[in-house]
């Protein structure tokens, strides 16, 4: 509480601060580029606060990852970074801890779930900025032509797949294992079979009999049955999956709040259902965060503090959250969104938000595994592959990457 108090509250002083933000961009064109949400913000920020200039540098999500790595290894690292992971800056003793930064009512405001994703050995160095949920998407106007209802259980899932294909629909299920984000998809299932890449205490546990059966399952009655589309999942990137969905191509895939905007512009009626389970509703949905981070090295601990509480403020969660289709990562910004008709169509994603599962994103080792599954997993489903071998593979690797934690 000490560290809480002496870093928030007071002015930033009469000496002039820059900050530095490196931030990650969640627009799809320069229309609608995060820059010209950070410029609004900062404008108004500044505004109120004499003394503290804040300078904004905005990455798409291929290059702001690398970039701040690059900024660090060189010996200038920003003040704050917004990108995809915190963890391998806070073993090596760069960042903050969150209650050094924030006031006591910002940092308490965060969704529990998404604060316990920030921590390091017990101790909040990630503050969660963006959240999603996945639901299972359905083509109503295909659906309804066939005759279809949401699936509830696997075999409806499979089964409504292949009465979707008996009526010429191009990709029944749009299965994305492909190299981009094919972390997302494999959770999504493990999930919805009982298991998931950790154990209840963290260890990794990717080639469990519940996620080997699971895999077993998408190969055997989908990928073989012919039902998952023309490209082979391996090759299948969620880009290219959504993009498809928007067309009209595609029956069901899972789909977070962002899709529904791109499908509604191209005139696709929406439908939207939790992902259903082996022999019911899946026991958790995915939850994806990204991160907010800051790094001690300039030694602006005070004027980061006061800029972040006015980041974090309800409004500006929900300007956030509005602009890009996404949920709000504190609780009184939820409470704002869940009771504003408006927003009804994040509804069902928000409700999600609380209970769903995390990537153990605190691990150092994770960024690894995630980048082994995007290359891997993909064969478990292909022509000849064993799903057993390939999850044991992954298991390995990350058996070793814990080991070097």
């Amino acid at each position: 509480m000490t560290a809480a108090l002496a870093g928030c509250g007071g002015s930033a002083g009469s000496k002039d601060v820059t900050l530095r933000l490196v931030a990650a961009d969640y627009g799809t064109s320069a229309a609608d580029s995060s820059q010209k949400y950070w410029d609004r913000l900062v404008k108004k920020f500044e505004a109120g606060h004499p003394g503290i200039d804040v300078e904004v540098s905005v990455y798409s999500w291929n290059d702001v990852d690398r970039k701040v790595r690059e900024m660090v290894e060189a010996g200038k690292a920003p003040d704050l970074a917004q990108i995809g992971a915190y963890a391998d800056y806070a073993a090596k003793d760069l960042l903050y801890e969150a209650d050094e930064l924030l006031s006591i009512p910002t940092q308490a405001d965060f969704v529990p779930q998404l604060s316990s994703a920030g921590e390091t050995r017990r101790i909040q160095y990630g503050m969660p900025f963006a959240a999603s949920t996945r639901l299972l998407f359905y083509n109503k106007k295909l659906f309804s032509s066939a005759g279809l209802t949401p699936p509830k259980t696997w075999d409806q899932l499979a089964s409504d797949a292949a009465v979707l294909k008996s009526k010429g629909v191009k990709i029944p299920y749009a299965l994305p294992l492909g190299p981009e984000e094919a972390q997302a998809e494999t959770m999504q299932w493990l999930l919805s079979g009982g298991g998931g890449y950790t154990q209840d205490v963290g260890t990794y546990l990717i080639d469990s009999p519940e996620n080997i059966s699971t895999f077993d399952w998408l190969k055997d009655e989908l990928v073989d049955k012919g039902l998952t589309g023309p490209t082979p999942p391996a090759k299948l990137n969620r880009a290219d999956a959504f993009a498809a969905f928007a067309r009209g191509e595609v029956g069901m895939l899972n789909g977070h709040p962002t899709l529904m905007r791109a499908a509604a512009e191209k005139g696709v009626k929406v439908g939207m259902v939790p992902m259903p389970g082996v022999d019911g509703r899946s026991r958790a949905t995915m939850g994806v965060a990204d991160w907010m981070m800051a790094f001690k090295q300039n030694g602006h601990r005070d004027q980061i503090g006061e800029f972040l509480d006015y980041v974090y403020s309800t409004k500006n969660v929900l300007a956030f959250s509005h602009e890009y289709d996404l949920l709000p990562v504190t609780t009184s910004a939820s409470d704002a969104m869940a009771a504003d008709e408006d927003d009804r169509d994040l509804a069902p994603f928000l409700e999600q938000l609380p209970a769903a599962e995390l990537y153990p994103v605190g691990r150092t080792s994770w960024a690894g595994v995630a980048a082994s599954v995007k290359q891997e997993i993909g064969k478990a489903v292909s022509p000849g592959g064993r799903p057993s071998a390939v999850l044991g593979e992954l298991q390995r690797k990350a058996t070793i990457a814990e080991s070097a934690e």
